[in-house]
């Protein structure tokens, strides 16, 4: 044998270079055309495809227990929160104060409250508000916090100084205590202005998670590539960086509903918040808080569907968030 002979394996287990592209080269010319490549399977197989971010926490999330059960319980409420008389078919204003603080009776399983309304009528239309107020105020943060967090990360600057000590000021404000202050001064009896007030405090924490997306995404290779290839600010944001950094987004935004829900309840508990004739989970807790004692059923059953549709929202939050944070994998 040779003395400068050096087996095939033992270059093909190195580390590369010119020796192992020059038997790659002349094994491929080897092969009959139309042949597969070593280790593709045999004649006719299908070749897979490298699945993305969002299919692989596709993937994940179908497969999770946690997310299925919240998904269900979230297009529950969804469904009931738009079409109501699906499952109730009273009134939730009409009221007999002959059955007044009266529990369950055939017909009226949650029995009635202190003016003699059902007690399950008004738990399912108390959804629509609920739902209303936290999917609105999610949007509306989602999006503001996204678009000037994503802008200041990525053109820094002044404005980045800026919207961070913006951001500082909205931080300091108490959130029960602001919406004391600026809802006693609101007459309407919509749900606006509790989504306003939201949204307002809201999206400061949104916008810092979209910056240090943003900046992050903006240092990896291919944004690099792709600018110098003359790629503008536009195309970089909308085509490289946002894709990549919205996922952070969707999980905050996510766990963040729940949140959301749970303030409008306690805004409306405390007064501040939506206002009578609207039905509200917080506004019937609030009625029902003095009867505790002698009438137990009209606080524990708008109580309870509050806490699973807050529950419902976090758990979905947490498993979007380890679907898609893949050191969590």
């Amino acid at each position: 044998m040779p003395e400068s002979y050096v087996p095939k394996e033992a270059i093909g287990h190195g580390d590369g270079g010119s020796a192992a592209l020059a038997i790659g080269e002349a094994e491929s010319l080897e092969r009959r055309p139309g042949a597969a490549p070593p280790g593709a399977g045999p004649p006719g197989a299908p070749v897979g495809k490298p699945r993305s971010l969002w299919s692989d926490a596709w993937h994940d999330l179908y497969r999770n227990p946690v997310f299925v059960l919240s998904a269900l319980v979230i297009v529950f409420l969804v469904v009931i929160a738009i079409w109501p008389q699906l499952i109730a078919t009273g009134n939730p204003y009409r009221a007999d104060l002959a059955k007044a603080q009266q529990g369950s009776q055939p017909g009226h399983p949650f029995g009635f409250d202190t003016q003699g309304r059902d007690v399950y009528t008004r738990v399912v239309y108390g959804a629509r508000a609920s739902i209303t107020v936290g999917v609105c105020a999610t949007t509306g943060a989602a999006l503001l916090g996204s678009l000037l967090g994503g802008l200041a990360g990525f053109f820094g600057g002044w404005g980045d100084t800026l919207l961070s000590r913006l951001a500082d000021i909205f931080f300091g404000i108490p959130v029960i205590l602001g919406g004391l202050v600026f809802l006693s001064m609101v007459t309407s009896t919509t749900v606006w202005p509790v989504v306003g007030f939201i949204v307002l405090l809201g999206w400061p924490q949104i916008s810092r998670i979209a910056r240090g997306s943003v900046v992050t995404a903006k240092q990896n290779d291919y944004v690099q590539a792709a600018r110098a290839l003359g790629a503008g600010n536009r195309r970089l944001l909308l085509r490289h960086i946002a894709p990549n950094a919205v996922a952070p987004v969707i999980v905050v935004a996510t766990i963040a509903l729940g949140t959301f829900i749970a303030l409008e309840a306690t805004l409306s508990y405390l007064g501040a918040g939506l206002k009578p004739p609207t039905v509200s989970w917080g506004i019937d807790i609030s009625t029902a808080s003095p009867y505790i004692r002698s009438a137990p059923h009209m606080l524990l059953w708008p109580a309870g569907a509050l806490s699973i549709t807050v529950l419902a929202f976090i758990l979905l939050g947490d498993a979007v968030r380890d679907a898609l944070d893949p050191k969590l994998r």
